[in-house]
This record gives structure tokens, C-alpha cells and sequence, in this order.
């Protein structure tokens, strides 16, 4: 059988962490969670997650801080990131950062299952 697919899902929000934690538990994932960016870019180099589900705004080091520093480490430069964001204008000033495997989403524009999809197409 195939090793299970790790993802770390990076948001303050608990009940959204745990919500998505749930469904990619359904899709047989194992699920890491970080409340913050500093925490996110602790686990990711530790754990070495398959896929980063991050969130922008976040108290201590926002996603796009995580994501910058997440780039600059050579053990975590290649781990697909799918963002999650509130606000569209983030999109721009995270653009730069996102490599082939990457990807954002608007969470007012997005359900659920379309960020596990989104998740699942990263680990492929």
C-alpha cells in the first residue's frame, strides 16, 4: 500500500483547521496543524510535509513572511504550497513566491472540497 500523503495545515483559525483536517483525514491523509508561520516553518522542517496548506493572515509571522522563509531553506524550497487567503490583493504580493506546484485560493470564493482537490492535485 501507498505511503500516506502528508499535510500541514498552517491557520489561526482552529475550527477551519480542524474542519479541514477532518476531510483530508477522509481522503486518508495525515494531517500536521500550525497556528502561526514561525510554528508552519518549525514543523515543515522537521516533519517534511507533502503539501503546505497556508493561510495569510496570522498573528506572529503571517503566510507570506512563512512562505518567504519556506523558500529560502534549501530542505523546504520544493514542498507545494496551496495559499489560502481572504483578500484577492494578497494574491499579487504573494505571486512571486509561488512556484509551478503551487497554487492560492480565496476562501470566500472556495468550498471545502475544492481545497482538498486542490491539495490532492499538489501531491501528485
Amino acid at each position: 500500500m501507498a505511503e500516506r500523503k502528508k499535510v500541514l495545515i498552517v491557520d489561526d483559525d482552529m475550527i477551519l483547521r480542524q474542519m479541514y483536517a477532518e476531510r483530508l483525514k477522509g481522503e486518508d491523509f495525515e494531517v500536521l496543524m500550525a497556528g502561526d508561520g514561525q510554528e508552519a516553518i518549525e514543523m515543515a522542517a522537521k516533519d517534511k510535509p507533502d503539501v503546505i496548506l497556508l493561510d495569510i493572515m496570522m498573528p506572529k509571522m503571517n503566510g507570506i513572511d512563512a512562505l518567504k522563509k519556506l523558500r529560502a531553506e534549501a530542505d523546504t524550497k520544493s514542498i507545494p504550497v496551496v495559499v489560502l487567503t481572504a483578500l484577492l490583493q494578497q494574491i499579487d504580493q504573494i505571486k512571486g513566491l509561488l512556484g509551478p506546484k503551487d497554487s492560492h485560493l480565496i476562501k470566500s470564493e472556495t468550498m471545502p472540497g475544492a481545497v482538498v482537490e486542490k491539495i490532492k492535485a499538489a501531491v501528485v
